[in-house]
């Protein structure tokens, strides 16, 4: 009896995992979005819903179903005021620092399109790992963060991230003014 207890397997615990993100393959076309007063590069992996929010238009949700992400972008027209929208863009990025380990920027500027900004790549477990902002410094004002419909684990939404900042990085070079 005692040799036949005893040669019973022992299970061992597995490490923790996450599953598989299979990330789409990438091709880019001209966003017609009618009426409003940009237009850029778009992933065909991802699809535009207006937003509406009170007092506001042009505003839009990019959103990629497969990834269960979404690019919030927002639009103002510069009326005089870019240190106040320049301001708040600034609050609301640094009100992830609590969060944040990093956040490193990059500039961007494409003069003949007039189209100045800067993207922002929050290192952590942050709500909105990539933010940017364009402008031209006189009409208009462009706002974008990303978000993940899960909770914010820097480790296992990576390759989802590290696919969209690209979208944002071709998004972003490819921004023309109406």
């Amino acid at each position: 009896i005692l040799m036949f207890a005893s040669c019973q397997r022992h299970s061992t615990p597995k490490a923790y995992g996450y599953f598989r993100i299979a990330i789409p393959d990438t091709a880019y076309a001209d966003c017609a979005l009618e009426g409003y007063p940009y237009t850029f590069l778009l992933s065909k992996n991802a699809e535009i819903k207006a937003r509406e929010f009170p007092g506001e238009v042009y505003w839009i949700d990019i959103v990629y179903p497969e990834l269960n992400a979404t690019i919030h972008c927002s639009y103002k027209p510069v009326r005089n005021n870019l240190r106040d929208l320049a301001r708040d863009s600034q609050e609301f990025l640094f009100s992830h620092s609590r969060v944040a380990t990093a956040i490193p920027a990059q500039e961007f500027a494409n003069p003949s399109e007039k189209v100045y900004g800067v993207c922002y790549d929050l290192q952590g477990n942050t709500a909105s790992p990539i933010q940017f902002i364009l402008t031209d410094s006189t009409r208009h004002f462009f706002r974008g963060s990303v978000y993940c419909n899960a909770i914010p684990n820097q480790d296992s939404l990576a390759p989802i991230y590290d696919y969209i900042r690209e979208d944002v990085r071709v998004l972003i070079e490819s921004m023309k003014w109406q």
